[in-house]
């Protein structure tokens, strides 16, 4: 690790003669400017290549039940400024070493009437801007509660915008790719039903925010290292196209309790006239805690199926019995009850899977359904919904484990909470140590429903703060943690990377609720990956519900080509092949790829890039010198043009290109593909057409 650090300290005194402060990125293409306005308002703009991509935007904090609020009446009494430069290496990632070099600002500003000082902390990047709210220890703040963030974010003109609708409970979402000023008019369009949801205002969206300039800039606002803090959204105000931040209240409508010293997440603004750039950054890790988990050897890369999709499609069920209209866990005797007979997780059937996932190299099956509490767990807000550790009577815990275990396969616990985290809290040191008695080193938890307590929501403090509990006590346990359901992810898997997957977002479970929209994944990578990956669960091949389950007649939005090439443009440590081994069996030839496609990575290429519309990835794995490549495409036919010069000069390769066929679309023909193999090398330079919804996935093998 290589890392440079320069520090100067400038007292400025109340009669600081400069107007403003500027701060450049190292490479000078990025510029920030402070200042205070007449009434003692911070500000900030910024630009990129002397364009101004955000307006004079103020900042600040409101407080609750407190006379004068952190908005204005503030001078500037002194600032720091620091350069930073250090190369760090991930656990696992898109990389194997990421680069860390920003310029920094720090501001502290005192307000005059109440003695009060914060800090506004400004890291300029060479991909762009971060900065948040410090409060050091005073005597004259202490324990605040806040009112409401007022950080703004002005735009320039009237952006393109791909966004989903500002929401409490729910990221599970299709995106709308519409003008600021159209937010209004299409925001209850936007809004589809979900478990658990609560929308604020006809103008509010959610971050990671994509944008796109008239003149062809990318830009993209989120947040990084959210911890002890609410989520944050943006709402619009659509007369003067200033978003500003709006924080996720808790059920006494608060939006965050803080003791001093503390600090807010960093507010995060991306910019680039080339999108790929977007795709690229790592703006959002570099902003977190480097690692705390001192030994890391634990923490590994898993591919996995699993008992899963057969519940979501509607072909099979979690519940044990149809008789039970109403279960108390240690009362309700299931070994009296009869079965459905449509119940996943029992034993044979989990055994089968395990032969499947053994027989195809597959790191671990995932079995959902495998505990008591299935017949009424949804819906009912109900405390003491689950244990963690009672199985069914019809899954054999330590006999799937020892079978697993004779086959080379890991089991991944699933812990369906029901959005009641005080009950898992209850549970939890319980719950992993069965984990650790019998065998599982990872879990998959979920937080579907309303949040008990009742009032909060999943992504106000008190909640985000339970998501955080359960992976630092992962820990102890050395357990890695899927959450699905929880808060969208800030980075902070850099700070603890047994957080190896998370969902927070419109999965592939959608394609079984009625469909999610052909460019779904031309955009998450944009937008939902930027802080971190996400357990997409990719790979399904039968398109047509209605086969798995007559009563469901959903259809999955993609050609079988673009599911292939969803294990390298959507990135994730964690990935599933999600279809049924049945499917498999009749689409061996392409199921070929899904065996082959790595989970570690030693560097990644964004070769081509639209938000909406395309994206292509090139990816080389961390173990050997083999490169993989994968594609997306929304709406609209194309044809991909790819040059393979990240390939090593001198050497020869051979390609295997799993491709849409001719005829292929995602609506009449998904199924539709074609498998090629052609001699490359770094001057080579492929054309290959992508249908409607549709997309590529190659491997690159080098021939010695």
């Amino acid at each position: 690790m290589k890392k440079f650090f320069v520090s100067v300290f400038v007292m400025v005194f109340s009669i600081f003669g400069m107007n403003a402060q500027e701060l450049k990125s190292p490479n000078g293409n990025f510029k920030m400017i402070f200042a205070l306005e007449n009434d003692g308002t911070p500000t900030y703009q910024l630009f990129t290549k002397n364009k101004e991509i955000i307006k004079k935007s103020k900042l600040g904090l409101e407080l609750q039940k407190d006379k004068k609020s952190l908005l204005n009446d503030f001078k500037l009494v002194n600032e720091v400024r620091n350069t930073f430069d250090e190369t760090w290496k991930t656990v696992w990632g898109e990389e194997t070493q990421i680069r860390n070099h920003y310029n920094e600002i720090a501001l502290t500003l005192k307000q005059n009437e109440t003695e009060r000082q914060i800090i506004i902390r400004f890291r300029l990047f060479n991909d762009g801007l971060g900065f948040r709210y410090e409060f050091p220890e005073q005597k004259n703040l202490t324990y605040f509660v806040l009112k409401e963030e007022r950080t703004e974010f002005a735009m320039t003109g009237d952006h393109t915008a791909f966004w989903i609708p500002g929401d409490y409970d729910t990221q599970e979402y299709d995106f709308t790719e519409s003008k600021l000023t159209e937010i209004r008019k299409l925001f209850r369009g936007a809004v589809s039903e979900n478990a658990s949801q609560k929308q604020f205002s006809d103008t509010g969206v959610q971050t990671s925010l994509m944008l796109k300039t008239a003149d062809g800039i990318y830009i993209n606002i989120h947040e990084a290292a959210l911890i002890n803090y609410s989520c944050m959204h943006l709402n619009l105000d659509d007369k003067n196209l200033v978003f500003q931040s709006h924080l996720t209240p808790d059920a006494k409508g608060n939006k965050g309790h803080l003791q001093a010293p503390c600090v807010s997440p960093w507010r995060t603004i991306i910019a680039s006239s080339d999108a790929r750039d977007i795709l690229a950054s790592r703006m959002t890790l570099n902003l977190n805690e480097p690692c705390k988990i001192e030994d890391t050897s634990w923490i590994k890369p898993v591919k996995y199926i699993g008992v899963w999709w057969e519940m979501i499609t509607g072909k099979s069920s979690w519940a044990y019995t149809d008789e039970i209209p109403s279960v108390q866990l240690g009362i309700t005797d299931f070994t009296k009850a009869k079965p459905n007979g449509k119940h996943a997780a029992n034993t044979k059937h989990v055994k089968e899977y395990i032969d499947f996932a053994a027989k195809h190299g597959f790191d671990a099956v995932l079995v959902e359904g495998w505990n008591e509490g299935w017949e009424d767990w949804f819906g009912h807000e109900k405390d003491y919904v689950f244990d963690f550790v009672t199985p069914y009577p019809d899954f054999d815990v330590k006999g799937i484990h020892e079978y697993a275990k004779s086959k080379g396969v890991k089991m991944i616990m699933h812990h369906e909470t029901s959005g009641s985290t005080r009950n898992y809290e209850r549970h939890l040191d319980k719950a992993f140590q069965f984990m650790n008695d019998n065998g599982y080193d990872a879990a998959k938890t979920g937080y579907v429903g309303n949040i008990l307590p009742l009032g909060e929501h999943h992504y106000s403090q008190s909640i985000l703060n339970h998501y955080q509990y359960v992976i630092e006590k992962a820990v102890d346990y050395k357990i890695m943690i899927n959450a699905h359901e929880a808060v969208r992810p800030t980075g902070i898997c850099r700070t603890y990377p047994n957080m190896i997957g998370n969902e927070s977002a419109r999965g592939t479970e959608f394609q079984a609720f009625g469909g999610s929209k052909a460019n779904h994944t031309t955009l998450l990578p944009f937008t939902r990956l930027l802080g971190g990956p996400m357990d997409y669960t990719p790979g399904v091949f039968e398109m047509d519900i209605a086969k798995l389950n007559p009563n469901n007649n959903s259809h999955v939005n993609t050609t079988l080509a673009n599911q292939l090439g969803l294990y390298v443009v959507m990135y994730s440590p964690l990935q599933m092949a999600a279809d049924l081994p049945e499917n498999y069996n009749r689409f061996l030839d392409a199921f070929q790829f899904i065996k082959d496609v790595p989970v570690e990575w030693s560097t990644s290429k964004y070769l081509e890039a639209e938000p909406g519309y395309y994206i292509t990835i090139a990816r080389k794995d961390k173990n050997s010198n083999n490169w993989f490549v994968g594609n997306s495409n929304g709406y609209n036919t194309r044809t991909s043009t790819v040059t393979l010069d990240f390939l090593e000069k001198g050497k020869k390769y051979e390609a295997t290109i799993y491709a849409d066929a001719a005829d292929a679309d995602y609506k009449t023909n998904p199924q539709a593909y074609k498998i090629s193999k052609q001699k490359v090398t770094n001057k080579t330079k492929l054309q290959l057409k992508t249908a409607a919804g549709g997309g590529y996935a190659i491997s690159i093998v080098e021939v010695k």
